[in-house]
Parts: structure tokens; sequence; C-alpha cells
């Protein structure tokens, strides 16, 4: 049987890293260590180095919005794509995300002619917030973030709580829930591994530490675990807190940290890329901690279980689905003042963190290696849907021009292979070179006769739907 060729999509990767890029890459990596193989698409961003993944990476062009938006965005119109995908022969795409990746994979069905599978992974209504003013604006953007999700043949939710916050937003359609996984094993690293990668902050023995993993972005909570420090600090209860990460509201939250007077005690370590040390991290903590009602997964609840660290998080929240509080792992309301009493309560209880850091590492964790067999036999079923057509036509206008923008990419791409023939004809003997350019100039112009023809024939279909509106 001839392995299967899965496209992946996302519009951020290393080296950019948050809890999206590290699920597409576990999803490459496992594709490719089941015998099947997978292709990654993505933006291109600056400095990146893609040899080192055992899979290929196929970058598109980008702009650089990282000043504003934090991360690189994807020009969702790539012919170069279109082509390596053809001559892969992809059966199924993968987008982890609603934005310009599945604008690119709309396009793309239209070419490679394979099911498209969504992965809804985070709260995206707060990201349009943060980055569209007005509140016209917002709402337009999230009509058109639904839309582009309802046009997918499958969505997936990583967690209840992700499934209810796209129903929130005015998606209607169906949904399975499959849930990511942890890309670090079960178990502690060696004592000599966390001093290697912690000694050089000052982490007295006997003395609480707390942590944080991700973004560092105000929506996360960070807020709360500040303010909550500070009333330790207020109480002379002694703890030292470590963030591991970067983001677009960094400066703001150290500045803030400073305000607070805990310079002394918490400690940012920036971004950290190598798994090893995040893992010498969770294993030198004592308590994760992870007030976030933004994340629709929590994967670093995981992460700390593996390790056995338990996590205080928010009740109700995402994170903590499958949690029981006190049991394996600890839940609070919103607020600094619960999650202060919380870890006041903790400090003078260290066999208790202990207790449920041990639970969560049972109870808790599941691996990489278990969430992509679950989405690989998925994979088998949407193929399946897709090829005896279970899966409704696309009749909307927004569909029409995508299989148009698919067309044009074909037909570029055509050109490409075109340009590169007659420059392997200039190469050689000169009555050859010749031949090979009228060849070519005969093929390029019945192709082009063909994408003209059907180009029209599409436009005129988006103009007849376009007339029902006016």
């Amino acid at each position: 049987m001839d392995k299967r060729t899965i496209c992946l999509l996302n519009d951020s990767f290393p080296p950019e890293i948050d809890g999206v890029a590290n699920a597409v890459v576990n999803y490459a990596k496992n594709i490719t260590k089941s015998g099947e193989n997978a292709i990654v698409v993505t933006p291109t961003m600056p400095g990146a180095d893609d040899s080192a993944f055992p899979f290929p990476v196929l970058r598109y062009p980008s702009i650089d919005t990282r000043k504003k938006l934090g991360y690189v965005a994807g020009y969702p119109f790539s012919p170069e794509t279109a082509r390596v995908l053809t001559e892969q022969k992809v059966e199924l795409m993968h987008t982890h995300c609603p934005i310009t990746s599945c604008l690119l994979a709309r396009s793309l069905r239209a070419v490679v002619d394979a099911p498209l599978v969504l992965t809804y992974h985070t709260k995206y209504d707060v990201d349009i917030a943060k980055a569209v003013r007005g509140k016209l604006l917002q709402e337009s953007a999230i009509r058109a973030l639904v839309q582009n999700i309802a046009s997918c043949d499958e969505v997936w939710v990583v967690s209840r709580g992700a499934g209810e916050n796209l129903r929130s937003l005015g998606y209607e359609g169906d949904y399975i829930v499959m849930e990511n996984g942890v890309d670090v094993p079960r178990g502690r690293v060696s004592d000599e591994a966390i001093a290697a990668a912690t000694g050089r902050y000052d982490l007295p023995q006997n003395v609480p530490v707390f942590l944080f993993v991700g973004r560092l972005m105000w929506y996360k909570g960070i807020r709360i675990i500040l303010d909550a420090l500070k009333t330790l600090r207020e109480k002379n209860v002694d703890f030292r807190m470590v963030f591991v990460g970067e983001g677009a509201d960094g400066a703001e939250i150290r500045s803030y940290a400073e305000e607070q007077k805990l310079s002394d005690r918490c400690f940012f370590t920036g971004a950290i890329s190598d798994r090893e040390i995040i893992r010498a991290w969770y294993g030198r903590s004592d308590l994760f901690l992870f007030p976030s009602t933004f994340d629709t997964n929590g994967l670093v609840v995981r992460e700390a279980a593996a390790s056995g660290t338990a996590t205080v998080m928010i009740r109700n929240s995402c994170a903590s689905e499958g949690v029981g509080d006190g049991r394996n792992g600890f839940c609070i309301e919103e607020n600094a003042a619960a999650m202060a009493a919380k870890l006041e309560e903790l400090c003078r209880a260290p066999e208790v963190m202990q207790v449920v850091g041990e639970n969560a590492q049972r109870e808790l964790y599941v691996s990489w290696e278990t969430a992509v067999q679950r989405a690989m036999a998925r994979y088998e079923v949407v193929i399946d849907n897709y090829r005896s057509g279970k899966y409704p036509k696309r009749d909307r206008f927004g569909d029409e021009f995508f299989k148009t923008q698919g067309g044009l990419m074909e037909a570029f791409a055509s050109v490409g292979e075109l340009s590169e023939e007659i420059a392997a004809g200039l190469r050689i003997e000169r009555d050859e070179a010749l031949q090979t350019i009228v060849r070519s100039r005969q093929e390029l112009r019945g192709r082009f006769g063909e994408t003209k023809q059907e180009l029209a024939e599409r436009y005129e279909t988006i103009l007849q739907k376009v007339d029902r509106y006016l």
C-alpha cells in the first residue's frame, strides 16, 4: 500500500514558538514516524532553518507583522506551493489556523482535490479584539473567520471548551473533539540536568518555586500571578517565580513586575526552544501557575504533569477539563486574591503539592504519539467520506473565489515549469533549444487558453451569485 501524504498548514512554525506551532511539529514528526508522509506549509520566517526536521517544510511569501501582531502574516497565494503539493499527491490537508493558512488551503483544495480538516486551537476572538480596532470591524472579522471555518470538510476542536467558544462566535456546523498531546516523556529529568539548566538563578533550597511557560501576553492571566505574588511578598511568604517565554506584552509585564517590587524573586528567562531545558524547569518547580481562560487546551498543564508538577488553574476553564481540584490539580476563581490564598496555603504544605503532582503525572499525561494516532485514524474516515461524496458540496460565493484563485496558482505554476524547460533548452544545442522554446510557447498558449476559459466560467458564476444580492 502506498504511503499517504498529509499536508499540515499553520501560520506559525519554528523558529516562532507557540502552542499551535508545537502541535504542528509533533503532528508532522509522528505522522512521519508512523511510516506516512507529512509536509508542512507555513509562511516564510526570517532566520528560519528547516533542515533539521525529518519532514519537508514548504514556505510561502509573508509580510513581517511581528511588531504589531507578534508573528509574520502569510500571503495566501503561492503557485509554487500548488505545484509541489500536486506533485506530492497530497491526500488530505489539515490546517491548524482558520486565518491565512485556511485561506491558502481553500484555494489549494481545488488544485490537489483533497479534503480539508481544520483544528480550532485557541480563542481567535481575543486575538481579533487585540489586532483590530472598532467593534464593527471586529464583528466583520469574526464573521469572515467563521465562514472560513465552515468551509472546511471537517472541524476539530482540542477541548469541549474550545467547541463552546466556536459556537459563541456563530459557528453552527458539527465538530469533533480531538485532544492534543505533549511532546515530553513522562518522568523527571536528572538532578544534574536540572542544576545545569537552572543553576544560574537564585533558587534557594526549601523555597517554593512557581513556574509559567508560554507567550508573555496579558490575556494569559499573568496580571493575576503578579498581583498574587505581591500579596505573598507583603505577607513575608518566601518564594521564587520563573517566567519562560516571550510575547508582545513581555516588556510591559517585566515593567509591571518591577513596579510590584518583585525583581529579586521573579525571573524571566526569555524564549527557550530546547525541550530538555524546559523539562528541567518543570522538574525544578514545585507548582505550575496557569490562570488563563484564553487557552482552549492548556498543553503546558500536561507538560508540567509529565514531570510530576501540579498546576493552579481557573475553575471551569478549558485547561481545567478533566482536572479534579485537590486530586490532580488546583482550581481557583479568576482573581488575584484567590491565587494568593491558594499559593499561601500550598507554601505551608509542600507535601500536598508533591502528592497532587504525582497524581497529575499518572492521570493527566497524554503523549503526542497517542494523540496523533487517534487523529490519523480519523484521517482515514475523512478521506473515505470525501471520496464517497459524503461531505456537502461547497456552493458559496467565497468558495467560487477560492476555486478561481486555485486555478490561477495552477496556471502560474505551469508558467514556472515551462520557464525551467526553456532555461534547460538554452544550455543545449541552439537548434534543439529553439525547438524547445517553440514547443513551450505552444504548450503555454494551450494551457493558458484552457485556464482562461475556466476562469471566465468561474467569474461568471461569481457574478451571478453577486447579482442575487443586488
